[in-house]
C-alpha cells in the first residue's frame, strides 16, 4: 500500500525527498544552510528540491531567467557550483518552452530514473559536481542524439564565449 506520503510527493504537493536517496557522492557537498545562503529561493526549489518553471515563462517562485531565448555562442553552467555542463551549439527550440540541448558536456551531468509521477517515469537529469536538479530528458530530441535535455533556465547560469 502506498503512503499518503508518497502519493501526495507524486501529485507534487511535496517536494521530491530524494537528495538524501540519489546518485552520489558529490564533489561539491553543502548542507542545505549552505545552499540557502548561495542560491535564490527558486533556484534551492529547482536545484535542491526538483522544483519546475512554468514552460515558457521560465519563471519560479517569482524569478525568471532569460536563458530560454538566450541564443549567443557561450557556456550553460550549474547555478549551484558553476559546472560547464552544456554548450550553446547543442542548444536547439524544442518549442517546449524550456531551455533544450540535444546533449550535455561530456561527463558535466548524471542521470536517474525519476517516478515522481505515478503514471510517468522520466529521465532526471543532474549536475555530476554538486547533484543539482537541472531537469528531464527526454527521447524525442533532434539528430544525432535524439534526445531532448528540457532544462529549467533557472538551474543555470549562462558565460557567452
Amino acid at each position: 500500500m502506498i503512503s499518503r506520503r508518497a502519493f501526495a510527493v507524486g501529485l507534487g504537493l511535496l517536494p521530491f525527498a530524494a537528495r538524501a536517496e540519489g546518485p552520489g557522492p558529490f564533489e561539491i557537498v553543502k548542507t542545505e544552510e549552505e545552499w540557502r545562503e548561495i542560491l535564490t529561493p527558486a533556484q534551492y526549489a529547482i536545484l535542491r528540491d526538483h522544483a519546475t518553471e512554468r514552460a515558457f515563462t521560465n519563471e519560479h517562485m517569482g524569478e525568471r531567467s532569460p536563458l530560454l531565448n538566450e541564443a549567443r555562442p557561450g557556456t550553460y553552467v550549474c547555478a549551484g557550483c558553476a559546472n560547464p555542463v552544456y554548450r550553446s551549439e547543442t542548444k536547439y527550440d524544442s518549442r517546449t518552452g524550456w531551455p533544450s540541448f540535444w546533449d550535455a558536456i561530456e561527463g558535466a551531468v548524471g542521470t536517474q530514473e525519476d517516478r515522481r509521477l505515478f503514471f510517468l517515469v522520466r529521465t532526471e537529469v543532474h549536475c555530476a559536481r554538486c547533484g543539482g536538479h537541472l531537469g528531464h530528458i527526454f527521447d524525442d530530441g533532434p539528430p544525432p542524439t535524439g534526445e531532448r535535455h528540457c532544462i529549467n533556465g533557472l538551474a543555470m547560469d549562462f558565460i557567452p564565449d
